[in-house]
């Protein structure tokens, strides 16, 4: 599937949270102009936080974005490491987006019931129009780990064991992630070089089991693409 996969190597990360902003700002205006919404999956971490801060100072239609979120932890609602209170400081409380149209993961109540939750909130929304997505060092994306099984045909996991802390999370299934029109990775960071020089070799990462029928377009920064 690597023929579909679009490399944007950039200078730096605030350099691809740039250009990635621009790139959703304009397949909002299409999918508004199409089919009437914007159906945008957020990640977490610091780079998509950039392209937040950067939206946030945009003007688009926000009445018709719907707002999803690929992953979160199992805390309560307002602590400092919820994906959703990233987003939310960084770009959802600036824009006016109805609050109705945010699908914030309950992951306070648990993976298992999040997850069951989740899965619905899924299944109504699917086609995605946008998946935004991070990889981690271990080539991890959303909290889909190396080494952990889900079954497949879910739309939304209950994670346990995650290498990184917290334990618990949700996650949205790469079945899930890959039913989108257009997918967008961000990846920066010369801690992440080995991951991506593993994914271009073709091993069986997570990050390779997000494969859409549309493009993926990944922007990454020199540090993370070097030696590739």
């Amino acid at each position: 599937m690597q023929y579909k996969h679009h490399w944007h190597c950039l200078e730096t990360a605030d350099e691809v949270a740039s250009v990635a902003s621009q790139h959703i700002l304009d397949a909002a205006k299409l999918a508004i102009a199409d089919r009437g919404c914007f159906k945008l999956v957020l990640a977490g971490g610091t780079t998509p936080e950039k392209v937040y801060r950067l939206l946030a100072q945009a003007d688009a239609d926000w009445r018709h974005w719907h707002i999803y979120y690929g992953d979160e932890r199992c805390l309560p609602v307002n602590h400092a490491d919820r994906n959703s209170l990233m987003a939310t400081h960084a770009f959802l409380e600036k824009v006016a987006i109805p609050d109705t149209q945010v699908f914030t993961m309950p992951a306070e109540l648990g993976p298992e019931q999040a997850a069951a939750l989740y899965q619905k909130t899924v299944a109504d929304a699917l086609p995605f129009d946008m998946v935004l997505l991070g990889m981690g060092e271990d080539g991890h994306t959303a909290s889909l780990f190396p080494g952990h099984k889900h079954d497949e045909n879910e739309l939304a996991h209950a994670v346990y064991n995650s290498p990184k802390p917290p334990p618990e999370r949700v996650s949205i299934s790469a079945k899930a992630l890959s039913n989108t029109r257009q997918l967008i990775f961000l990846i920066t960071g010369a801690n992440k070089q080995e991951a991506v020089m593993n994914w271009r070799s073709g091993l069986n990462l997570p990050i390779a089991t997000i494969r859409p029928d549309g493009p993926v377009d990944i922007y990454i920064d020199r540090a993370a693409y070097s030696n590739t």
